[in-house]
């Protein structure tokens, strides 16, 4: 089992406070883990193990609870009402109306309540209505860089670390792929691909033609890091034989974002400070899944290096947006509370510096960066750090 130990202090610190704890993330990233390894955390508290109630509804005892009376009667046989307990509830996603029980459970019962889930309508709708301001969202993905080190027992200063972040990169990081053998991480990630987009996209959402989703996902796989317009998408599958139209692709990408497999990234203009609502980018939440969604073929590094930088930036707790300033475009825009750091990621320097440049023309002094694979001798270029991937998914974040 990789400790999830990020994590697990973000959900402690919650501990027994009256705010739900909602873990969310696309399946097969750890969330399940991360919730055992709560209970051990509770357990280690000196919480007597008859108090704390764990459900995963994927389980096979529990997958005839699916409406919102089962549930209920479930929990009312379940809980106390004289001592406190604390409730694990592993993808409640499952269950109708669950939130409905959830908010009774919080209100007539002494406990402490901890869900997950594979999907981000779970924090929509009634959820929001009946529990707003009365939970807390601790997103999870798949292994950091730093992770995957450890679960691999590499020394972060070992000699040839470019091999382990090549690993990282083509396989990704999603905890049983990184701990199987090389010849079985394809058929792992195939088998994670087709969950996803079977159980979490398609039956969630009666998506009938599957191939026409299974193309979208190839070309956003494919084109990771390039601006995406739902047109141009519709117009290119229609010409290549497969009809649709552009209401299907936008309902498709929504459907993709709400599994946790895409993030959409708006494009933001530095100079008219406003967001262009016509385009804006997709990135997978996870490289190996990239790999199997364009059929395991190799190339377009410097895609593939940006996807990673985006995904940890997400995992740092940064909002991203693209950025635009004049002609020139800013890879990212990353903001936390007050601060903002700017980030340029290319597989290697070009001759001409651009990617300096473009930085060099965001006229405030927030902190700005370049984001190499490459190993430079020089650290620093009109003032603007040159940062190695490898230094930067280690470094202890700022």
């Amino acid at each position: 089992m990789i400790k999830r130990t990020t994590y697990l202090n973000r959900l402690s610190a919650f501990k027994d406070n009256e705010q739900i704890k909602v873990i969310t993330g696309v399946r097969r990233c750890g969330k399940s883990i991360l919730m055992q390894q709560y209970r051990d955390y509770l357990l280690s508290q000196g919480i007597a193990p008859a108090n704390i109630i764990y459900l995963n509804f994927e389980d096979f005892e529990l997958q005839q609870i699916r409406t919102e009376a089962q549930l209920h009667d479930l929990l009312g046989r379940t809980l106390k009402r004289d001592v406190r307990q604390y409730l694990l509830l592993d993808e409640v996603q499952f269950v109708t109306n669950w939130q409905r029980v959830i908010n009774g459970v919080r209100v007539s019962f002494n406990c402490d309540i901890v869900l997950t889930g594979s999907n981000a309508m779970m924090l929509s709708g009634e959820l929001a209505t009946l529990l707003s301001g009365r939970y807390v969202q601790i997103p999870i993905y798949p292994l950091s860089f730093d992770e995957f080190l450890t679960a691999k027992a590499i020394a972060p200063d070992t000699p040839n670390l470019d091999n382990a972040f090549n690993e990282y990169s083509q396989y990704g990081g999603f905890p049983t792929v990184v701990l199987a053998a090389a010849n079985i991480k394809d058929a792992i990630l195939s088998g994670i691909y087709d969950s996803i987009l079977l159980k979490d996209v398609a039956m969630r959402a009666n998506v009938r033609d599957i191939s026409v989703l299974q193309t979208l996902v190839g070309f956003l796989a494919d084109n990771v890091g390039q601006l995406i317009n739902p047109n141009k998408i519709a117009n290119t599958l229609t010409s290549a034989g497969q009809k649709t139209n552009v209401h299907t692709i936008e309902r498709y990408l929504k459907l993709l974002s709400d599994a946790f497999l895409f993030y959409r990234v708006q494009q933001y203009d530095l100079r008219g400070r406003n967001y262009l609502r016509s385009t804006g980018k997709y990135f997978v939440v996870d490289n190996g899944l990239r790999r199997t969604a364009i059929s395991q073929r190799q190339g377009n590094f410097s895609n593939q290096l940006e996807n990673i930088v985006f995904i940890e930036l997400k995992r740092r707790g940064y909002t991203i947006d693209i950025g635009k300033i004049d002609t020139a475009e800013i890879d990212f825009i990353a903001r936390k509370a007050d601060d903002i750091l700017y980030v340029q990621v290319t597989y290697e320097l070009p001759h001409n510096n651009h990617e300096t440049d473009n930085l060099l023309q965001i006229p405030d002094n927030y902190r700005k960066i370049v984001i190499t694979q490459r190993h430079y001798e020089f650290s620093e270029i009109a003032g603007i750090p040159i940062i190695n991937i490898n230094d930067w998914l280690l470094e202890t974040p700022k």
